[in-house]
């Protein structure tokens, strides 16, 4: 079975809203997908996506393949981890 990590489109006309799923190659756009790994929303002013970067790498090391837009918000989102100052 070939994974792909990709968007699924929501929202209404002219107000697009994204969830990042990990899906079967061959399935529609907005079908069935396997898990939810995070959202993206870019009517907002930061278009900063929300990704649980864990499951996205535990699913890239397990073969699943990133779209060219998931794989550029994938490296956006890690940056912003390590920016990020840890509290302790």
């Amino acid at each position: 079975m070939a994974v792909s990590i990709r968007m699924r489109r929501e929202g209404t006309t002219n107000r697009p809203y994204y969830r990042i799923v990990v899906a079967d190659k061959h399935s529609p756009r907005d079908g069935k997908f396997i898990e939810q790994v995070g959202t993206y929303d870019p009517t907002k002013k930061d278009k900063a996506p929300t990704l649980k970067v864990e499951r996205v790498e535990f699913w890239i090391k397990n073969g699943a393949q990133p779209s060219e837009t998931v794989a550029s918000l994938l490296k956006k989102a890690q940056k912003a981890k390590k920016a990020a100052p840890a509290t302790a």
